[in-house]
């Protein structure tokens, strides 16, 4: 007989890409009216489950069932008729249209039967119900990453979906912003809807989710009531070994100033002022933190002090020289070395393999080439060796390097721009999206440069990340500098703030 209290049950489930199982044998429940944490590696499973559920994929094997009823949802729209959404890390929004346009965008039972004031009106009163509002009117491109989330949030909402699957939801989030979402997910929950929650921030699977369920190597190896789950055996379960994330050490010497950015205004993609008047330096040996919420000139700072855009004023400095007009290879040839938000397409080309990722910053240059000539055996060699000293799994011959996991590809994109001896390293969201395992391992590199003497500029919206490899922090706030303080000084509300556009007088 089918328990009623369940909105979903997983009974041995199998999934595999490629001959590799992604699901293999997954047990899963989700109750009605309750927040349940999904926890795991990458390359877990985790996603595979939720795509299951979310009418993306079908299980090769096992069973599905659906408020008790044998299901397969053959698409994503058959499993939005039955009430199940999903929030991706990746918005899924169009631009160019507004709030309330979103909103009804694809709804079945819409057509122009409603006018555009009845429908801003919905979306306005849906919003101030949950907790989460944003002007109807506004067109998706004029909002905050944050507003964004909101807008994909009420989406389902608005189709009345039972069951919502929010994928790292607070990833993009300032701490505040954080909060008010944990606070919607237990109003759904209060509902009897149901809220799958998928997290590697343990501290905040601890605080909003009733039970958690853990993944490793693509199945089921526990669960529990999360009142009941210590963060450091939840993490055991993920990674297999106890695990403790490493920190910057307090006492340590720094060199002279390596990186100086001075009164440096860079262009958006729309032609306004993206950074404006942003000056500070970085120390070798130091990290300086940048925090604030995306869109307020991160992706244009680090654009501009790489090359991949010119500054229209102000001056960036490297080792003592003038390099605010050299191309990215130049920039590259004095040791400026970066890794961007987007790993695959802009961090390594993915239908190539690891090894010749990891020979791509080098390869104009011998041992990799000889005048027109490349020499493959250069980068199977140093590829292989590469591979090994950083861990990086999964690589098979001849495997383009897209098919490895979220970790494994941002430890091959550091380790090609660590083995160049950068005299600074620009990061972008280091350990986004990435399972603890992987954060360590990624925190490390990033410490192990620290302690070689190269100038680190770290850019995330993880404050946990921030403040725990940080010696500085600057805040960022539409393009401008909100705050800055030693990270000893920071803390989560008073940056959280900060990220907001509050005023602070002894931040600044």
């Amino acid at each position: 007989m089918a328990d009623s209290t369940l909105a979903v049950e997983f009974r041995n489930i199998d999934k595999a890409f490629y001959g590799v199982k992604a699901n293999d044998n997954v047990n899963f429940q989700l109750r009605k009216g309750e927040v349940h944490a999904l926890l795991g590696e990458n390359g877990a499973g985790k996603s595979t489950l939720c795509s299951i559920l979310a009418g993306l994929y079908r299980p090769d094997a096992g069973e599905f069932l659906f408020e008790g009823t044998p299901t397969v949802f053959k698409t994503p729209k058959d499993a939005l008729a039955a009430g199940v959404g999903m929030v991706y890390q990746h918005f899924r929004l169009v631009s160019n249209l507004t709030v309330a346009e979103n909103l009804a965008l694809g709804h079945p039972k819409l057509g122009m039967s409603i006018s555009q004031a009845e429908l801003e009106d919905d979306a306005r009163q849906l919003g101030e119900e949950y907790g989460l509002p944003v002007d109807p009117a506004a067109r998706i491109w004029q909002l905050s990453v944050g507003e964004q989330q909101r807008v994909e949030i009420l989406k389902l909402l608005y189709r009345q979906a039972k069951i919502l699957i929010l994928d790292e939801p607070t990833a993009v989030l300032t701490p505040q912003e954080a909060q008010q979402l944990f606070k919607t997910m237990r109003q759904l929950a209060s509902e009897g809807r149901s809220v799958i929650f998928v997290s590697h921030k343990l501290h905040e699977v601890k605080q909003v989710s009733d039970r958690v369920t853990v993944l490793r190597d693509g199945t089921t190896v526990g669960g529990a009531d999360t009142a009941d789950a210590e963060p450091r055996d939840l993490a055991r379960m993920m990674v297999g070994r106890d695990l403790e994330l490493p920190t910057r050490d307090a006492q340590h010497d720094v060199g002279d100033a390596m990186l100086i950015v001075d009164d440096v205004r860079v262009a958006g993609d729309r032609g306004l002022e993206a950074v404006r008047g942003i000056s500070f330096e970085v120390r070798g040996g130091e990290v300086l933190g940048i925090s604030g919420v995306s869109g307020n000139g991160q992706r244009e700072l680090a654009y501009g002090i790489v090359g991949l855009r010119t500054p229209t004023s102000g001056t960036v400095t490297v080792d003592g020289e003038d390099v605010t007009s050299l191309s990215v290879a130049d920039k590259i040839d004095r040791g400026v070395a970066y890794v961007p938000q987007s790993r695959l397409g802009m961090g390594l080309a993915p239908g190539l393999t690891t090894e010749d990722n990891l020979g791509l910053k080098a390869y104009r240059k011998p041992p990799y080439s000889k005048g027109l000539m490349l020499a493959a055996s250069v980068f199977k060699e140093r590829g292989q060796k590469w591979i090994e000293k950083y861990d990086i799994r999964g690589v098979r011959p001849g495997l383009p390097i897209r098919l490895l996991s979220g970790g494994n590809l941002q430890k091959a994109l550091l380790a090609r721009e660590v083995e160049l001896n950068p005299k600074v390293l620009i990061a972008r969201s280091p350990t986004r999206g990435l399972d603890v395992g992987a954060t360590e391992a990624v925190r490390n590199l990033v410490l192990a440069e620290r302690a070689k003497g190269t100038a680190v500029l770290l850019i995330s919206e993880d404050l946990d990340e921030l403040l725990a490899l940080s010696d500085r922090v600057l805040v960022l706030y539409e393009g401008q500098v909100a705050g800055r303080m030693p990270a000893e000084e920071a803390t989560p509300e008073r940056l959280g703030l900060l990220m907001a556009g509050h005023k602070e007088e002894a931040a600044t």
